[in-house]
């Protein structure tokens, strides 16, 4: 992709029974997406195959989300969330996400399925507010410096901990019950 589309506020909605599906490899590298996922996302299917997953990665999401994803990822283990991607056109479209990792024969990780679905509406909202949160924490650290970027994400870890040790809920069941 020669450039990331500048976001706009246009919101494309899922349908309430779509289901998005991709298949990635370990690095990320989208290997499948259905005919879903390729409307959403606006790309066709031959800029979406063996591009990065990122390709839809809209800034409003805070590292520190993608950050846990990949660590309980690594861990083997399924993750669910939230997540804002951005299309093509610079639209963009909440997601209910489960990603879970698949294995070979020998139980080695080779790749990651991900079903989305729509969102309840009450659910992004909440969401919206911490993300905005996160997020806003990652800039203030890291304030233009890419340089900063580990303290950025370490500070927005710190604030997502503190939020859930508040709530009393690890990440899965904060996300789960919303």
């Amino acid at each position: 992709m020669a450039q990331r589309p500048t976001p706009n506020n246009k919101e494309r909605v899922l349908n309430e029974h779509d289901f998005i599906v991709s298949k990635t490899d370990t690095k990320g590298i989208i290997k499948y997406g259905n005919q879903i996922f390729i409307e959403m996302s606006g790309y066709s299917e031959s800029e979406l195959i063996g591009a990065n997953h990122n390709i839809i990665r809209h800034p409003d999401m805070p590292r520190c989300i993608f950050k846990f994803l990949w660590d309980t990822l690594a861990a083997k283990q399924e993750v669910f969330a939230f997540v804002k991607n951005l299309s093509k056109d610079g639209s963009y479209y909440w997601v209910f996400a489960n990603i879970t990792p698949s294995f070979d024969s020998n139980g080695a990780v080779v790749g990651y399925f991900s079903v989305r679905r729509k969102p309840k509406s009450a659910s992004i909202k909440v969401i919206t507010e911490l993300y905005a949160r996160l997020l806003a924490e990652e800039q203030r650290v890291e304030a233009g410096q890419a340089s900063r970027r580990k303290e950025a994400m370490a500070a927005s870890v710190a604030l997502l901990t503190e939020f859930l040790h508040s709530k009393k809920l690890s990440y899965e069941e904060y996300i789960l019950s919303l």
